[in-house]
């Protein structure tokens, strides 16, 4: 990945923050989690059980666009959104019928963000948001897919929640159990939730040539970088992610999305 100017130094500075913060949770994780436990904390809860609903949505709204932009007929190009609505609304049916709370984040998170997109995009071409649903889509694959999934089982890593009297369990990141561990469903090491969180990075996409003093780009980043920071304590916060955890989803997430704006924005301009 060739990066030139300002890419290049942003880059720099992530690897920088991300190799000292590393070290420094390698050290610190058992006591952050410790002084930083209330698992009855509400909001905490809200995105424990829920905040990954949102990504859920952005990235059903993202194939709902690369399938429906291969139409030329601007009604025709929403069946696949509607299609995908409809699944959300079924995922919230279930989720009474079977009293499950990941079914309502599913189908709450498509159904929320799908009805939101439909009604800000009405009249205009999906054809437009191609280059950023496919960006999405390749986050999507890039980190919470592959990343994080593949690391947890070979990692194995005990969760805070899950460490025996005494912390005896306990391991720092650089020296994780190993995929036997992983494979009898310890899976702290990274954190899934925050990889779900930092799918919102490539809507600073929209933003970007706006002034930094525009309004508009200072509420879009702080609700993108905000949420992202949101879930990533929340996971602290209930045991179920160490500091550590959730660093190392933030970073890939952030030199994914350097990455991925290199190959979608800079080289094909």
């Amino acid at each position: 990945m060739k990066l030139e100017g300002p890419l290049k130094y942003l880059l720099l500075l992530i690897i920088i923050c991300w190799v000292i913060l590393a070290i420094i949770f390698g050290l610190t994780d058992l006591e952050i989690s410790k002084a930083l436990l209330n698992r009855k904390s509400i909001w905490a809860n809200i995105g424990k059980y829920f905040g990954e609903g949102p990504g859920y949505g952005l990235i059903a709204i993202s194939i709902g666009i690369l399938i429906g932009s291969r139409e030329e007929d601007l009604k025709k190009q929403r069946t696949a959104l509607y299609i995908i609505l409809i699944i959300g609304i079924v995922f919230l049916i279930m989720a009474i019928t079977f009293d499950n709370l990941w079914f309502i984040t599913f189908g709450g998170g498509i159904s929320i963000f799908v009805l939101i997109f439909l009604f800000l995009t009405r009249g205009k071409d999906l054809k437009e948001y191609n280059t950023i649903a496919t960006f999405i889509i390749c986050l999507a694959i890039i980190n919470p897919l592959l990343f994080v999934q593949i690391t947890k089982v070979m990692c194995g890593r005990v969760r805070f929640n899950d460490l025996s009297p005494g912390y005896s369990n306990y391991t720092p990141w650089y020296l994780p159990p190993g995929p036997l561990s992983g494979i009898q469903g310890n899976a702290s090491f990274p954190s899934g939730h925050t990889a779900m969180g930092w799918m919102f990075l490539p809507l600073l996409i929209g933003v970007r040539n706006r002034k930094w003093k525009n309004p508009i780009k200072i509420l879009v980043i702080i609700l993108v970088i905000g949420f992202g920071l949101f879930l990533g304590v929340s996971r602290i916060v209930t045991g179920d992610h160490y500091a550590s955890d959730v660093l190392f989803s933030t970073g890939v997430a952030a030199i994914a999305t350097i990455w991925l704006y290199q190959k979608f924005y800079i080289e094909k301009a």
